[in-house]
């Protein structure tokens, strides 16, 4: 798109907005006319398309986020778009018109998902209805201007064998990961942003038996497991009076009344933690998660920053922890951006009390090597379940 006509795009769309006019054929016919604008009747069927997708869709950034693959689009200034594709971040040839166009198309994606934004309450964390997740920021909270990032959820459910052959999993681990469900020992997948977390744990999910029944609890519903069985509860944001708010901690008690067989938190980050590990010890096995570890020797360091903050003790994490536990799947995004799962490993309480992770399987240059944490991650089956 040229400049001149992204000027007119911006102009018309600017026209109708404020006209409180629906984008359709004739009302942009009728603000090119305002506008004192002559164009052929293929530049208008082309400025309709823009204009429409200006002021009802994502934009410019439309394009990116029906691209398959996409796993992010990232706007930090008008003429600064970044995507992932699955590889990394690289620059993208989308662009706004001006500091006014991307604060508006963040505005008006957050009033589609009910959220409110404006310099009142200048961020919002929401999931669009297309299942989408929108994070933006306005001035001055972010000096340089609006700031929006979008998260794409899977549009496939990866089975184990396909996670093998994109080489996420050596095949080697795919069959302790596959025992690891099967078997109903409660398991975290640990990783940092954007490593695959949500992935993984959707793909194993999948293994559960078709009998069992699973409750998701997320703050926005991005795992999609293949799975008879499935019910969800997703947190809710205060409202603009402050009031109606539901948070994790509260759908996690909710959902210990669903009579659930798996247990499920899209991503442990605050007070829930202590809900969830309360359920996973007494009863509710075979349960998960995700959590942000950079590596899963720092799990218990994390859970035990949430849980105090949460009112538990750190004697009470450990504990708490070292019975509702059983394993650690860690996921990495290697220098060649693809997303792998690179250690499975077990949990064990020392004499001092505190928890520590030992590697059970792990993979170093494509290879599995064997850790101390094997033989305790193969006794460490629960007691339903036949050894």
């Amino acid at each position: 798109m040229t400049a001149d006509l992204e000027a007119l795009v911006d102009r018309v769309s600017t026209r109708l907005v404020r006209e409180d006019a629906a984008p359709s054929g004739a009302s942009v016919v009728a603000a090119l006319r305002a506008e004192g604008a002559v164009l052929g009747d293929r530049a208008v069927l082309d400025l309709v398309g823009a204009v429409t997708r200006e002021l009802s869709g994502a934009g410019p950034l439309a394009p990116l986020l029906a691209e398959p693959g996409v796993s992010d689009v990232l706007v930090n200034a008008p003429d600064e778009v970044w995507v992932d594709r699955g590889a990394g971040l690289v620059r993208a040839s989308a662009r706004f018109t001006d500091e006014a166009s991307v604060r508006r198309l963040a505005q008006r994606l957050a009033a589609s998902a009910g959220r409110r934004l404006d310099t009142g309450q200048p961020t919002v964390d929401a999931r669009l209805p297309g299942g989408v997740r929108l994070h933006a920021v306005l001035p001055p909270v972010s000096p340089r201007g609006t700031l929006i990032s979008l998260r794409v959820a899977a549009r496939r459910v990866f089975s184990l064998g396909d996670l093998v052959a994109a080489g996420s999993v050596v095949p080697e681990l795919a069959g302790a990961l596959q025992e690891l469900v099967h078997s109903r020992r409660a398991f975290l997948v640990t990783g940092g942003t954007g490593t695959g977390k949500t992935t993984v744990l959707t793909t194993l999910l999948s293994l559960v038996a078709a009998q069992e029944r699973i409750v998701l609890v997320e703050d926005s519903g991005e795992l999609q497991p293949e799975h008879p069985h499935v019910v969800r509860l997703e947190a809710r944001a205060a409202n603009v009076e402050g009031a109606g708010r539901v948070d994790l901690r509260d759908l996690v008690r909710q959902a210990l009344r669903m009579r659930p067989d798996r247990l499920v938190v899209g991503e442990v980050r605050g007070g829930e933690v202590v809900e969830l590990l309360a359920a996973l010890n007494t009863g509710h096995e075979g349960g998960c998660g995700t959590v942000h570890a950079n590596a899963p020797e720092a799990l218990p360091a994390r859970l035990e920053a949430l849980g105090v903050a949460a009112g538990l003790s750190r004697d009470a994490v450990h504990s708490q922890l070292a019975a509702a536990v059983q394993a650690v799947v860690h996921v990495a995004r290697g220098r060649d951006g693809l997303r792998r799962v690179v250690t499975l490993a077990a949990l064990e309480r020392e004499d001092t009390g505190w928890v520590r992770v030992l590697p059970a399987l792990s993979v170093v240059a494509s290879r599995l090597h064997v850790g101390p944490g094997l033989d305790l991650l193969r006794r460490q089956v629960p007691s339903g379940h036949p050894r």
